[in-house]
């Protein structure tokens, strides 16, 4: 009931623009945004996921197996083309993939709606992909040892690289904040539905400026 007032509050403000959800991977940016579609159904189409749009683009290849067969490169070129394409639509809700923000061409698409960044420690991004397969995620593959230290490795390399990018979003959702607002000591216990009612929050700031 809260995200659904939240939402009617604000739908009038995005005057047919966007919504673009960012993040390092393993932050539920899709599940996300589906919470984020059904709460604003009278305006928001549906959800598209970059990742998906690429993989029908090739013919249903999933994204590990194109970065296998095509390569790294080839994939963010599909995503720019991709972005390009949906930059130009109203009332979407835009679920980017991680490496999105790689390229600067991408933000200057993206920029045509309101762009949420999903900041979740690293640590409690390790601790949930060590739980699920990284099969899906090539830049994830560790070697042989601990998984969660694997995985807390790595993707401190990719914050390092990316984290600067990560400022050019409009908005920026910290699960930490939700969390102390919520009174939860563990990350894990906040849900979909309370990162999107701060995600509307957070917009709503945001369009007031």
């Amino acid at each position: 009931m809260e995200l659904q007032k939240k939402s009617k509050e604000i739908e009038p403000s995005f005057s047919g623009r966007g919504i673009y959800l960012v993040e390092m991977m393993g932050s539920r940016k899709t599940t996300i945004g589906q919470t984020l579609s059904e709460m604003l159904v009278f305006f928001f189409l549906h959800v598209c996921d970059c990742d998906k749009l690429i993989e029908q683009s090739v013919g249903g290849i999933a994204v590990a197996d194109i970065f296998k067969l095509r390569g790294e490169t080839f994939f963010r070129d599909n995503k720019i083309e991709a972005l390009h394409k949906l930059s130009s639509m109203r009332w979407l809700i835009i679920s980017t993939g991680g490496g999105a923000v790689v390229r600067p061409i991408n933000w200057k698409y993206m920029h045509n709606g309101i762009i949420v960044f999903i900041d979740v420690p690293l640590d409690a991004l390790a601790q949930r992909l060590t739980a699920i397969s990284t099969a899906s995620r090539p830049l994830l593959h560790h070697a042989s040892g601990d998984a969660y230290t694997q995985l807390l490795k790595k993707l401190s390399k990719l914050w390092e690289d990316r984290s600067e990018a990560y400022t050019n979003a409009h908005v920026r959702v910290l699960l930490e904040h939700i969390a102390a607002k919520l009174g939860h000591n563990d990350l894990c216990c906040i849900n979909p539905t309370q990162i999107a009612i701060e995600a509307l929050i957070q917009i709503e700031d945001h369009l007031k400026k």
